[in-house]
């Protein structure tokens, strides 16, 4: 089974997360998204970071009853800062019969170099990229194991949905029904 690891803070999870994981599973060979709800990003300051509990309630919602998805709170067991390369490790070390890859914005293809342990994700994991607003151009495009996705450029920021609901607003259309019906019920980012 193929799966793709959709890896984010998910601080809340929104519409254009959605998106991006129903067109990968539509598009590509994945059988799955699995949403990997991270603790702390080792490149984020964690301010206004919903409890990961909290973060991994509300992706679960936004799942609800569609089998394609999955949520993983593996990396909540894990030393932190946790590292991408880890949690694919222990993924694979824990799933032997799944084969994994990594779902990234074309924002991050540039600085992907960067990231610990790059070239063994590459070779063993693969990359399933999507279109982002503003994104610097890399070669990485060219590698076998770089799969581009057609997909529309979704720039639903995080950090305006929470403005928005701090100012009392709607978040109507910005995030799937169950994931608003469970921040207006808990109070989260008020």
């Amino acid at each position: 089974m193929e799966v793709g690891l959709f890896f984010g803070s998910f601080n809340p999870i929104h519409t254009g997360h959605m998106i991006i994981a129903s067109l990968v599973k539509e598009t590509t060979n994945v059988d799955e998204v699995w949403f990997v709800v991270s603790p702390q990003n080792p490149f984020k300051k964690n301010n206004n970071l919903l409890h990961e509990f909290d973060r991994l309630d509300m992706v679960n919602a936004a799942i609800g009853d569609d089998y394609h998805f999955r949520s993983s709170d593996i990396e909540f067991h894990m030393p932190r800062p946790s590292y991408t390369v880890d949690t694919l490790t222990l993924l694979q070390e824990k799933y032997p019969d799944k084969k994994f890859h990594l779902i990234i914005g074309e924002d991050n293809l540039a600085s992907f170099p960067k990231w610990k342990n790059h070239e063994k994700i590459l070779e063993h994991f693969g990359l399933i990229v999507y279109p982002r607003p503003h994104s610097r151009p890399s070669d990485l495009v060219n590698s076998e194991n770089v799969k581009m996705i057609e997909a529309p450029e979704v720039d639903i920021s995080a950090t305006l949905i929470r403005k928005l609901i701090k100012e009392g607003k709607s978040i109507k259309y910005l995030v799937p029904d169950a994931v608003a019906a469970l921040i207006k019920s808990k109070g989260h980012f008020q």
